[in-house]
């Protein structure tokens, strides 16, 4: 399928669907199926719901609010504090699931509420070939992935956001804050404002196409894309010094350069 046919599959399926909730959290994938499912099925048929938490940055839910406020769409939220999940705070292999199937159930719930037949979440093709135990819980609440029923890949989904205008079509992809730990290394608040603060610092120094602090106990490794790690190697100093002020012992550069799910290498399992 070119790019129009998937599009035009994502629409049939949308309205099949009908009167949708869509998962939002003003990332690349959710911001396209959210501005698809509203043109598509207008502002009477589509909520967005928005999961307020620790493990995500304020700014996402700042750009989440402005952006369902400049197209009309009703906006819920849905408080969350993953460390009161049983199992999350430990850090096991499957956490995603564990915090997924706790999320989705209280979108469900929102999505009853407000009279939506079913919660859609921006999954795509990529997604597939990485480590995800999050889909499994998806898969057992029902709930529903369009942009992966279309077949769409990331690229794809970039190139339709910059069609439609969209303000995220080259925004960085985004994970759950918790995607920092290695697995089986407890989460803290304290070390969770930790990787928060310390990429805050990063991305206000530069504006990297990709970015993430991988924590490791007391050690600190960076992730950018190859082609930017002579941006940090000219920074060092002040970025090792503010680092460490945080409370990292060691800051280190992975020279392999941004992975997505590099911390599923411990499982064995290669994006």
């Amino acid at each position: 399928m070119n790019l129009n046919e998937k599009k035009n599959k994502l629409e049939s399926y949308l309205k099949e669907l009908g009167k949708v909730a869509v998962a939002y959290s003003s990332g690349v994938d959710s911001t396209l199926l959210l501005k698809v499912a509203y043109d598509t099925l207008g502002a009477d048929n589509v909520i967005a719901v928005t999961a307020v938490s620790p493990f995500f940055p304020k700014k996402e839910t700042t750009e989440a609010v402005e952006f369902c406020k400049e197209l009309g769409i009703r906006h819920f939220f849905v408080e969350t504090d993953e460390m009161q999940i049983d199992g999350f705070a430990q850090n096991p292999p499957d956490r995603c699931y564990i915090c997924k199937k706790a999320l989705f159930s209280e979108l469900i719930a929102v999505a009853k509420k407000n009279g939506m037949n079913c919660v859609c979440e921006g999954s795509n093709m990529d997604d597939l070939g990485d480590y995800r135990p999050g889909l499994k819980a998806i898969a057992e609440l029902d709930v529903k992935s369009p942009l992966r029923y279309a077949e769409l890949y990331k690229s794809e989904i970039r190139k339709l956001s910059k069609e439609l205008n969209l303000p995220t079509w080259k925004k960085q992809s985004f994970a759950c804050l918790a995607s920092r730990f290695v697995y089986g290394e407890y989460i803290t608040a304290e070390k969770l404002g930790m990787v928060e603060k310390a990429e805050d610092f990063l991305r206000e120094m530069h504006d990297f196409t990709q970015l993430r602090v991988r924590i490791h106990d007391k050690l600190a490794r960076i992730e950018v894309a190859p082609d930017e790690l002579d941006v940090i190697m000219s920074k060092s100093k002040e970025i090792n010094e503010y680092l460490r002020s945080l409370g990292f012992m060691y800051v280190t550069l992975d020279i392999g350069g941004y992975s997505m799910g590099s911390m599923n290498r411990a499982l064995g399992i290669e994006s």
